[in-house]
């Protein structure tokens, strides 16, 4: 008779992990082989969707997820915290240029506590932080499951609140300083936005290298006490829209050397002042457009000022294979602000009023600290 082989799957409610029965017959002798089948699960989830894409207050909700397999070179991930970045509101819009196919978990960056790993992890452990660099879409859930490569260890030492932000925003404004132009102790740089994120860290990090910056402002309530802020954080020159309109901005620099590098994420007017400070043959670097107004330049700056225009988007610069450089300038930064060397302002707000966070994030509030969902 020719052997009679039939195989059976049982999942027992008490046992992990699944068990696979296969009854053979051999020689007239039934035999039992029991085989093991990963099912290490995650728990589940918790997290902000949103289906289609549109204005984020309108297309997002909380979604209940199921656990999902933890491979065996997979990492769960409790998350911890998470910012919401104007980025992450243009990919929910569905402007931004590079963004996950819908349906979609929001988020990009953020920091989390490793909860369980797969069985061939074995740089991370149940309880390391860790945050995925380069960031990774789906940091608004409770628990995230990737594999180990996504996800760099960091000193758990270093406050929440920056570990969930500091690749986004300060490696942005650390990349800018490094990239375009060699800037020595001595020189200055000129922004607007300086109220930014980016902008307070381009003030941080060049006072570090003895760079000077020149800052400039939008005209609004508080301006005054924005300005004093940034001089706290070690800004050499504060001027608000208003104040630059003179026949010759240059000549409120006093002491300070004209600016060979500029930053621009405002566009409009606001890009026009900053490329008047700028010194012949320097360099202006746009790395957002909040006026979504464009940038406009003379004839007169390109001909007798020879100046440059470039563009940053960290994102395309994360994507030329530069993981270890990324993951040692983050190691930096997040020393930096550990040790107190580096601030910016944010709200820790819990997950459950995410809404709230959002709205603030929307500007629907007025001006807001960075929102960041902790879990």
């Amino acid at each position: 008779m020719a052997a009679l082989m039939k195989s059976v799957t049982v999942r027992a409610l008490k046992f992990s992990p699944a068990v696979k029965f296969r009854l053979t017959r051999c020689g007239g002798t039934p035999e039992l082989s029991i085989r093991s089948i990963s099912s290490v699960m995650s728990p589940p989830s918790k997290a902000i969707v949103y289906e289609q894409h549109g204005s984020p207050d309108s297309v997002t909700r909380f979604v209940n997820l199921p656990p999902v397999e933890v491979r065996e070179n997979d990492v769960c991930v409790k998350m911890l915290a998470a910012p919401i970045n104007p980025s992450d509101i243009n990919r929910i819009e569905g402007v931004y240029p590079v963004r996950p196919p819908v349906p979609a978990i929001g988020g990009y960056e953020g920091v989390g506590e490793v909860y369980t790993v797969g069985s061939k992890v074995n740089g991370l452990s149940p309880g390391d932080w860790v945050i995925p660099s380069p960031p990774s879409s789906g940091t608004w859930q409770t628990y995230v499951v990737k594999e180990e490569s996504v996800w760099h260890k960091i000193d758990k030492t270093c406050p929440m609140e920056y570990a969930a932000t500091i690749t986004v925003n300060p490696l942005t404004a650390l990349r800018m300083l490094e990239d375009f132009v060699s800037l020595n102790s001595g020189d200055s740089v000129v922004q607007n936005g300086a109220t930014s994120i980016v902008g307070q860290c381009v003030i941080q990090l060049a006072r570090l290298r003895g760079i000077s910056t020149i800052n400039i402002i939008r005209d609004r309530a508080g301006s005054d006490d924005a300005k004093e802020n940034l001089k706290a954080l070690g800004a050499d020159e504060v001027f608000s829209e208003s104040q630059l309109n003179v026949k010759n901005v240059k000549s409120l620099l006093g002491n300070l050397p004209e600016p060979a590098l500029g930053f621009n994420c405002v566009g409009g007017i606001a890009a026009s002042l900053v490329l008047k400070f700028l010194r012949e043959g320097g360099t202006i670097v746009t790395y957002g457009g909040m006026s979504k107004k464009p940038i406009t330049v003379s004839t007169t700056s390109f001909i007798f000022k020879d100046l440059a225009l470039r563009g940053f988007w960290l994102q395309n610069w994360l994507s030329l294979g530069k993981v270890k450089e990324c993951r040692e300038m983050i190691d930096y930064l997040l020393g930096l602000a550990r040790d107190g060397k580096l601030k910016y302002e944010t709200e820790l707000v819990p997950f459950e009023e995410f809404s709230v966070a959002l709205d603030k994030s929307l500007g629907k509030l007025g001006r807001q600290p960075k929102q960041v969902i902790t879990f």
